[in-house]
């Protein structure tokens, strides 16, 4: 098939050359993240109800979550949270089909618990949070669903992705992750709600850390500022694995002691009391927030992986990209990916993807062209295993 792929020369300078560099992630207990995540897993829910019930996936967009923070009474030895969070659940799903109503409430909120669950150790699900399911509904024929033989974009839209990471970017993400996949199974104080910012001037990188602790895991301030310590430390060992570049480190640079200011919980998220979130205003699709790279507005989390080329294809262009870095072996400095699709047209067929390129020293782009080309046609090609990676956790959106 004759796809209209684009590849010219990346006119820029690399981004390891650059003087600033600023990169943004933030964690998993984040409002704006439990808000992606949220609705992730309400449509990876609902996709796995509709492939038991009917052997495909139905439309649905589950992408509008809300998160309404809730108030707390945060206190050294143990305070408490006064108001619930609120989750609002806001999108369209395929309620009923030939006649036959489908539980998709039921399979919404419980999907919406269970990931907050398996996030946030310290909050009690049950009782300091209210969900709300305002799906709309919408009804099918499937016979007419099974009679299409190509998938349509449901839009014309764009997805861009880039590869490969540079050292900022590589630190941000990994900064972020060892807090709260690792360091916080050792480090009972240290909560969910992490958010990491990395500036690099030339050839030094300051990251910028806010963590929120819990409190029922410190008695005094003394305590706290210990567990700041180790937090600054644990990062400053790690950083060296991942850059030669100077690396300093803050930790909650808003906390006044004399004051009694600390970044104190009761469950390990500003959500607790008051911070809100939206899906599509944290992470992209790539994990991070990166304002010197490409970006799109999409918000991936939570929308159809049929058809919904807002999250299809800023997916594709982060894989695109990273398998020609791959498979050019060492002769592309940095790639670019943008993708644009037309409503109503197959998926598999956009409009035009775009690949630019900056090829290593002395590489012409002549030589790496072809590779490119091949794996850009290689991943349309199999555009469609892409709803089973996300539905096994091999893609991750946020």
């Amino acid at each position: 098939m004759a796809r209209n792929l684009k590849v010219e020369p990346l006119r820029t300078v690399h981004i390891e050359k650059q003087d600033v560099e600023l990169v943004e992630r933030k964690g998993l207990g984040h409002p704006d993240s439990i808000a992606d995540g949220v609705s992730e897993s309400v449509s990876r829910a609902l996709c796995r109800m509709y492939l038991d019930e009917f052997g495909k996936i139905l439309h649905h967009n589950t992408d509008e979550t809300q998160v309404v923070g809730g108030a707390s009474v945060p206190k050294f030895g143990g305070g408490r949270v006064t108001q619930p969070i609120y989750v609002l659940l806001v999108g369209r799903a395929t309620t009923e089909v030939n006649g036959e109503k489908l539980p998709f409430r039921s399979v919404a909120i419980e999907a919406a618990q269970k990931y907050i669950g398996s996030v946030c150790a310290h909050l009690d699900v049950a009782k300091q949070v209210e969900f709300d399911c305002k799906i709309g509904s919408g009804s099918i024929d499937l016979r007419g669903v099974f009679d299409q033989s190509a998938v349509l974009a449901n839009d014309t839209s764009f997805g861009v992705g880039f590869a490969p990471f540079s050292e900022t970017e590589r630190l941000v993400l990994e900064t972020e992750r060892f807090l709260t996949l690792k360091l916080k199974k050792r480090l009972p104080a240290l909560g969910e709600d992490v958010k990491v910012m990395g500036y690099r001037s030339g050839n030094e990188i300051r990251l910028t850390v806010a963590a929120a602790l819990v409190d029922s895991e410190i008695k005094d301030g003394d305590e706290y500022q210990s567990v700041c310590e180790e937090i600054h430390d644990r990062i400053a060992d790690l950083a060296p694995k991942i850059t030669p570049r100077k690396v300093s480190i803050d930790v909650n640079t808003a906390d006044d002691p004399e004051l009694g200011r600390y970044y104190l919980t009761v469950t390990g998220l500003s959500m607790e009391a008051g911070d809100d979130g939206s899906v599509g205003r944290g992470n992209r699709a790539n994990g991070l927030i990166t304002p010197c790279r490409p970006m799109s507005l999409e918000a991936s989390a939570g929308k159809n992986p049929i058809n919904h080329v807002g999250k299809i294809y800023n997916i594709l262009g982060n894989l695109i990209a990273n398998d020609i870095v791959k498979e050019t072996g060492g002769n592309v400095k940095e790639v670019h990916v943008r993708i644009l699709s037309q409503i109503g047209k197959p998926v598999d067929e956009p409009q035009v993807a775009s690949l630019q390129i900056l090829p290593a020293d002395g590489v012409k782009l002549a030589q790496v062209r072809a590779d490119a080309e091949a794996v850009a046609n290689g991943w349309f090609e199999k555009i469609d295993t892409i709803p089973q990676k996300l539905l096994t956790d091999k893609i991750t959106v946020f």
